[in-house]
């Protein structure tokens, strides 16, 4: 899936409890940790005028981090980062970490047909990695489907409570677009809002 879904995904998740901003932002971004490994393709760039080619990202992407030991160190740095909720925040951070991992395992395949498996039990273990024959395209319809509800379930969450993923970069662009949406959609009933 495209790293945009996942920080959705991510976003989403760190909604499902009542977390702190702090929280919210390290959970979210553990929903897009595992794609780090993807930084590889940096190497590839740099050497692309070398006659001997890296192939970093061929090599690395969803292996470095897409697996249980990677899962293991973002989950125990956010507990460490995290100031009020510490357990329900790397509880929420182990679960946003492995929907991305789900999320590639069914919505991953590139536009050639190679389907990235994800070799889970890595660094323990290069036995095993997690494939499915119906992974769907990057591009898929599927896919788009999934952005789209999630942005549409962000939106909504966004107007009732009264912050958007746009809080990890701006206070003033998430307080501008929360009042832009109840601009256009009125005010959330005074019981539920929380602002």
């Amino acid at each position: 899936m495209s790293p945009v879904t996942h920080l959705f995904i991510g976003w989403l998740t760190a909604n499902t409890a009542q977390v702190n901003r702090r929280e919210r932002i390290i959970i979210t971004l553990a929903g897009i940790a595992a794609d780090m490994d993807g930084l590889v393709i940096v190497g590839d760039f740099l050497a692309r005028k070398n006659t001997e080619q890296l192939e970093l990202w061929s090599t690395y992407h969803h292996v470095l981090g897409h697996n249980v030991g990677f899962a293991m160190l973002v989950i125990v740095t956010a507990y460490l980062l995290a100031r009020v909720r510490k357990l329900t925040t790397a509880i929420l951070v182990g679960i946003s970490f492995h929907l991305h991992l789900l999320g590639d395992f069914i919505g991953s395949r590139g536009p050639d047909g190679y389907q990235w498996p994800i070799p889970y039990l890595e660094p323990f273990s290069d036995s095993w990695q997690w494939a499915w024959q119906g992974q769907w395209v990057l591009n898929s319809w599927q896919n788009f489907l999934v952005t789209v509800l999630a942005l549409g379930i962000i939106f909504y969450l966004a107007w009732k409570r009264g912050y958007s993923p746009l809080e990890m970069i701006s206070s003033k662009a998430d307080s501008s677009f929360i009042v832009t949406l109840r601009k256009r959609f009125g005010n959330p009933p005074e019981k539920q809002r929380k602002v």
